[in-house]
């Protein structure tokens, strides 16, 4: 079962860059990505493509599939989440 509400992988993209030390321009660098791709990467504006997956994985952060499960994950709630009626009553927890 996933989370009803994910957080984006960009999370753990930054929480990883913090325990580095590396700058954004480092971090774009490790990847083979732009200084400004890295960055909308890590602000959670792109998704986690296969090959940036690989790319992870090449430096050493996790396997290419957990992040793409992660963004498939994120993907799928952020779909549910707009094909949910707007004003549909949402049923009540129990006590």
């Amino acid at each position: 079962m996933t989370a009803k509400n994910p957080t984006h992988p960009s999370a753990s993209l930054q929480i990883g860059l913090a325990e580095t030390g590396w700058s954004v321009a480092q971090f774009a660098y490790k990847l083979g990505l732009s200084p400004s791709a890295a960055a909308q990467l890590l602000n959670g504006q792109c998704s986690i493509s296969p090959a940036i997956a690989q790319a992870l994985e090449r430096i050493g952060w996790s396997d290419a599939e957990f992040w793409l499960r992660r963004q498939a994950n994120y993907d799928l709630a952020q779909a549910r989440r707009e094909a949910e009626p707007r004003n549909a009553p949402r049923p009540i927890p129990p006590a």
